[in-house]
């Protein structure tokens, strides 16, 4: 089995280097922990779209730089109701044949270049955060209150001084 990153960049407003973002998702990942056996999709999109996931997910108007969909629920099983979906009698399945499905990252370019103005950074810089942001938040970190936002902020800039800064 693998840790797969799938990516896709389904926008046309900002280029977006999808491996190489593909590639922070998977450091980070292992960093965390998740070494294999686990999928999750990292998709860049237009402000229309993220704003009506944002809308329809969050009841929040207008678009965002990045939302975090985290797969909570186990997979749903199959079979028969009493066995939950077993194999039957004497079969066996181990746990490394199980698929984790994280969950889902999506940004958005163009919300993540006026952002990094405002910030007065690159966009590399701005897309490389909200990747590591994305991935903590499908981990469980969250920053609701101010000490789980400063043990979240201090995490990424401990992944992306190992991971992006000092990258090839």
């Amino acid at each position: 089995m693998s840790l797969d990153v799938y990516a896709a960049d389904e926008q046309s407003d900002v280029a977006v280097a999808v491996e190489r973002w593909s590639a922070l998702a998977r450091s980070v990942l292992v960093a965390e922990g998740i070494t294999s056996d686990t999928e999750v999709s990292l998709l860049f999109v237009d402000e229309p779209t993220i704003a009506s996931l944002n809308q329809r997910f969050l009841g929040r108007p207008g678009p965002t730089d990045v939302l975090a969909f985290p797969i909570e629920d186990e997979a749903e099983r199959g079979g028969r109701f009493p066995d939950q979906g077993g194999s039957g009698p004497g079969v066996t399945t181990p746990d490394e044949a199980r698929l984790l499905l994280l969950g889902d990252v999506v940004i958005c370019p163009s919300v993540a270049t006026r952002n990094a103005a405002d910030h007065g950074v690159g966009i590399d810089d701005e897309l490389a955060l909200l990747v590591v942001h994305g991935i903590l938040h499908l981990l469980g970190m969250d920053h609701e209150i101010e000490a789980e936002a400063e043990r979240m902020e201090q995490r990424e800039q401990q992944l992306l001084a190992r991971y992006y800064r000092n990258a090839p």
